[in-house]
């Protein structure tokens, strides 16, 4: 029998092996993510495995899936189901983005601790929007929406043994290999011709609108292995002559702890495909889509942490603003730019945010596991009861829990990098309504919030170490 983790190791190892053949950058940034992470390893022994042991951070992917329909949402979480994947979080890259970027999102990952070190493998899964009249009006609406309604993205056979895996939590080996061979494949790049009419109509609105509705199957859009020095791997991949887009997203390279999520990719890449012309012929085209992306994570944010990095980014938006040329830069001005704009976040961090683990712990500013360290005092004092103390005074050590989610702003930027225009969108319109319970809804599952997943780890080794200590009331 094959458990779901297994299953889950085994369907991302394929899907990367998948993807590495249809887009070799992708294996090169695997192959240079390895290279620094062995770099850092040595250079940094135990403390490069402080977020992650290098098993799991080499191992370590995610991958982006774009699809058009509720139902067809439905349809990829009972895939993933069968993975131990739940969705956790709401995403809406329409608000997160100054260009058409007409999707909503989730994630689909595990939540518990050991099944995230055995592989913690996620997909953050796009819907297109299509009643969002910001975007799309009501003729082609309508248009869009029969050409969704009248695809199949998922066999039968697949759903069903999606359905067995997540109920049974395992599957039989045959059963697994079938399974895996039928849900590599739904995210293949299909060869069948594009109608090259409709793919322009939609492309004019958004080139992920296009994407996602133009084409009748799905595919992988971009898969992400984690590495320990961004910045390093940025100067590398651009040394191979590989190009990247123009910035890493995210936190700035300072000289505190790493937080949330770093994320940078190399930009879309021109694939050959066939194109369906108005009078039937087949023509050969070329469509910019796919990518590969890498990203660097960090100890995950409190609500009150989180709060203090949307702060800042307002903040470096305000200051850049009063940047003095309004036009848009050549490319050695948005260069000149992108490096002003990495300095001024950086000095914002070193004046605003805790430069130590330490001081974000007992401001409440970030997650941590903590446990009783086993040389704490033996005196017979009697230990604090407040956390500051206990970990001022060695009584107990804090571990920091890695971010495992994502931000929809810098999601939305890597959407933006890599797209050829910036679409339409008529701001006149009022918004159609989204958000997690209606998502909830809409998939038949509940969408997790991240910070109650995060916060409900860092109680429970509260709760342990008050037991441990034998401390009345509880820690916080």
């Amino acid at each position: 029998m094959i458990s779901q983790w297994q299953l889950r190791a085994a369907f991302a190892a394929r899907l990367s092996d998948m993807y590495g053949r249809e887009v070799p950058a992708y294996t090169t940034l695997v192959d240079v993510s390895r290279e620094v992470n062995e770099d850092v390893l040595r250079a940094q022994g135990a403390d490069a495995e402080r977020l992650g042991s290098i098993s799991r951070v080499t191992a370590e992917r995610h991958g982006a899936i774009r699809v058009g329909t509720p139902g067809e949402l439905q349809q990829v979480a009972r895939v993933f189901g069968a993975l131990g994947m739940h969705p956790v979080g709401f995403y809406d890259l329409r608000e997160a983005a100054s260009s058409a970027v007409p999707v909503v999102s989730t994630a689909f990952r595990p939540v518990d601790g050991d099944e995230l070190a055995r592989n913690p493998f996620r997909v953050f899964t796009s819907m297109l929007t299509p009643a969002d009249p910001r975007f799309f009006d009501a003729d082609l609406r309508s248009r869009l929406e029969t050409f969704l309604a009248g695809r199949e993205l998922f066999p039968s056979e697949l759903l069903a043994l999606a359905d067995r895996a997540e109920a049974d939590k395992e599957l039989p080996d045959a059963d697994a290999e079938r399974f895996l061979q039928l849900a590599v494949q739904a995210f293949e790049l299909s060869t069948e011709p594009i109608d090259k009419a409709w793919y322009e109509t939609l492309e004019k609105v958004s080139a992920v609108a296009a994407d996602i509705g133009g084409v009748r199957s799905t595919h992988i859009n971009h898969l992400t292995p984690r590495v320990l020095d961004i910045d390093e791997l940025y100067r590398r991949m651009t040394e191979r002559g590989i190009e990247m887009i123009d910035t890493i997203q995210g936190p700035p390279n300072w000289k505190g702890p790493d937080v949330l999520l770093r994320q940078t990719s190399f930009r879309a890449l021109a694939e050959p495909r066939a194109l369906r012309t108005p009078d039937g012929n087949v023509i050969s085209g070329a469509l910019r889509v796919r990518f590969g992306e890498v990203e660097a994570r960090g100890i995950a944010l409190t609500r009150d942490g989180r709060t203090l990095y949307d702060h800042l980014l307002a903040l470096v938006d305000e200051q850049a603003a009063l940047h003095p040329d309004g036009g848009p830069p050549c490319s050695s001005e948005a260069e000149s730019l992108g490096e002003d704009r990495t300095e001024l976040s950086r000095a914002l961090w070193a004046e605003h945010v805790p430069g130590s683990e330490h001081e974000l712990a007992t401001q409440g500013l970030a997650y941590f596991t903590y446990q009783v360290a086993p040389g704490r005092p033996r005196d017979g004092r009697h230990p604090p009861t407040g956390l500051g103390e206990l970990l001022e005074q060695g009584w107990v050590r804090a571990e920091p829990v890695v971010y495992e989610d994502f931000l929809p702003r810098s999601a939305a930027g890597i959407f933006q990098s890599n797209l050829s225009g910036e679409g339409s969108r008529d701001n006149d319109q009022e918004g159609a309504a989204y958000d997690s319970a209606w998502l909830s809804g809409a998939i038949d599952r509940e969408v997790l919030d991240p910070f109650a997943l995060y916060e409900q780890q860092q109680n429970h080794s509260l709760a342990q170490v008050a037991r441990e200590l034998d401390l009345d009331g509880a820690l916080g």
